[in-house]
């Protein structure tokens, strides 16, 4: 499997040392009879494998804040899917995982097996993980994990196994000491994928080194730098739903300051550059007449009026109707907005 290269190295060359354990996998916790909330508390009592993107900052989908939310019980006011949801991929997922299993075991003939326990790595306490399936009888492979990607997923598995599916299965294979694994992927609910990942040593040993720096934020309490992520402004609105009405003077604090200056020229590029694209989009747009698409050398445009809508005109209803907003009230809660004085 090719490095990942987006994780950091250190920044002296020096030979990676194996991080293989010295036994098997412990069994932390038998799953079998274990109530939901029971696991939960498991869960967050270490990394797990389906957390080590986020750990690490390489989540598509969960920033390391939110991430930090769930371990030390701060997550309750968090927005999450419904796993019972038939609307959510969760549900999806956890539905059609033993069928994928099956399928697989019908596409290579490899046969598998579920295994009810959190595993726990002999050496590192902190790293937890929960395996889809091991497989069988088989030298080359040990692990099977399962995985499903309708239309805007399936669009991360063109070039292979998304980085972060091959950080969580390094992460199982460092947990386990396992030397190879199978992703099964079932794209779009049609196509089933089958790919292989080897134990890769240098990226395991980096891994659990930026996996203990995220756990140490845990340890001590103390919530990871945000990442600019729409996840990472969701954990703050949850960290810090209130204002207190508290004043702070950074005037003299030259590390804030240099950060607020920084945000003003980032918003003044940001506003040429908005200017800019409108300028040039408007450009096209009257290049193009009453064309509804134009092709280019790079790509299209499409220009097109959208069809009509009809809402209810509350404003004119309220003030014919008044005792309406009494009998149907509806609140909507407040959020802190964050505004910006030049």
């Amino acid at each position: 499997m090719a490095t990942i290269q987006s994780i950091p190295r250190p920044t002296r060359q020096r030979p990676a040392r194996p991080v293989r354990p010295a036994r098997p996998a412990l069994r932390l916790v038998d799953t079998r009879e274990l109530a939901r909330a029971d696991w939960l508390q498991v869960r967050r009592s270490g990394i797990g494998s389906s957390d080590a993107a986020a750990a690490v900052g390489l989540s598509p989908y969960k920033s390391p804040l939110v991430l930090w939310l769930e371990k030390t019980g701060r997550d309750a006011d968090l927005q999450r899917p419904d796993p019972l949801d038939t609307r959510e991929p969760v549900y999806w997922g956890t539905l059609l995982e033993p069928i994928v299993a099956a399928a697989y075991t019908q596409q290579t003939g490899h046969r598998v097996r579920r295994l009810h326990a959190v595993l726990q790595h002999p050496s590192v306490p902190f790293m937890l993980a929960n395996l889809d399936r091991e497989v069988l009888g088989v030298p080359g492979v040990q692990v099977l994990e399962c995985k499903t990607a309708g239309e805007f997923g399936a669009r991360l598995w063109r070039a292979g196994v998304p980085e972060y599916v091959q950080l969580q299965v390094q992460h199982q294979l460092a947990v386990t000491g396992r030397q190879a694994a199978d992703v099964a992927v079932l794209l779009c609910g049609q196509q089933l994928e089958v790919h292989r990942i080897e134990r890769d040593e240098a990226l395991i040993a980096h891994l659990i080194e930026l996996e203990g720096r995220f756990w140490a934020y845990v340890q001590k309490d103390e919530p990871p730098p945000a990442d600019g992520s729409a996840s990472a402004q969701a954990a703050l609105r949850c960290l810090y739903p209130r204002s207190s009405g508290q004043t702070l003077d950074w005037r003299q604090d030259r590390a804030m300051s240099a950060l607020f200056c920084d945000l003003q020229a980032v918003r003044g590029r940001l506003a040429e550059d908005s200017a800019c694209e409108a300028r040039i989009k408007q450009q096209i747009q009257q290049a193009m007449g009453q064309a509804s698409r134009a092709r280019f050398e790079s790509g299209e445009v499409s220009w097109r009026r959208s069809q009509d809508s009809r809402g209810l005109d509350t404003q004119r209803l309220l003030a014919e109707q008044p005792d309406l907003l009494v009998r149907f009230p509806k609140t909507q809660p407040g959020r802190r907005r964050f505004v910006i004085h030049d």
